[in-house]
């Protein structure tokens, strides 16, 4: 007998205690029949205005990831996204393949959806995109992180522009008129897509916005992890006013 309210799909999150962006962000993407269930990786809201607190951050995300898998697999989702940044367990090329079958063990086999291959699965679609800007959530020491590892995955960072979150929480206070000059500030005709990362941005909205008047791809965090994981589960319903991969893809 399948779930009541998630007959077609019960979809796990696991974020960090400080988010509060994502959450209601992906409850606005749920097709019907499909159910959210989150878990939180416990982090202290610490400044990430210098190279240690920042440190201290990631740090304190990927020894609490074990901890929300466990409590988020009782209630038996099919399927489970890990909600932060692509950068968060990034060390280099050939990391990413030993961090996803650390999460593979962790969730018993239940199937995980984490940024990177959700990035690298929109650019792909969207025509093969390799020159991009990069918005995100941070202050200047977290900016070098991110670059890296759009670079290392043999992506063209054209421009970069942190949007200033000083702690985690305080992400989640970025406005859209920020977002909107930063996407301003970032673009030029030769970048062929937008990318956001941090899933405490606030930038759904904004980002289907930018799309219409810019024309290209603007690719938000917290859209491209849902739209990755309802289609990797055989999710193919269209969404509308979320921007052109849950309308076209």
């Amino acid at each position: 007998m399948n779930d009541s309210l998630g007959y077609r799909l019960k979809m796990g999150l696991i974020l960090p205690s400080t988010n509060t962006s994502m959450q209601p962000e992906t409850e606005a993407l749920r097709p019907y029949g499909v159910t959210n269930h989150t878990s939180r990786m416990l982090i202290k809201d610490e400044l990430m205005d210098q190279q240690p607190g920042f440190q201290s951050v990631i740090n304190n995300i990927r020894t609490s990831t074990e901890g929300a898998i466990q409590s988020l697999i009782t209630c038996k989702p099919d399927r489970i996204i890990i909600g932060v940044s692509p950068e968060s367990y990034w060390d280099g090329l050939g990391s990413h393949e030993k961090v996803v079958d650390s999460f593979n063990s962790m969730s018993k086999g239940i199937p995980v959806t984490t940024s990177p291959d959700a990035y690298k699965s929109a650019f792909d679609v969207l025509g093969g995109i390799k020159k991009i800007a990069v918005l995100t959530p941070y202050l200047p020491v977290g900016d070098n992180t991110v670059s890296r590892f759009f670079t290392d995955n043999g992506y063209e960072v054209l421009a970069i522009r942190g949007l200033g979150g000083s702690t985690p929480a305080l992400i989640s206070h970025i406005s859209e008129n920020q977002i909107f000059e930063a996407i301003k500030a970032v673009d030029s005709p030769e970048i062929e897509a937008i990318v956001q990362v941090g899933t405490n941005v606030a930038m759904a909205r904004a980002a289907m916005v930018a799309e219409k008047w810019l024309n290209k791809p603007v690719i938000s965090n917290n859209v491209v992890l849902y739209w990755h994981a309802l289609r990797q589960s055989g999710i193919a319903d269209k969404i509308m006013n979320f921007g052109c991969l849950l309308e076209k893809y």
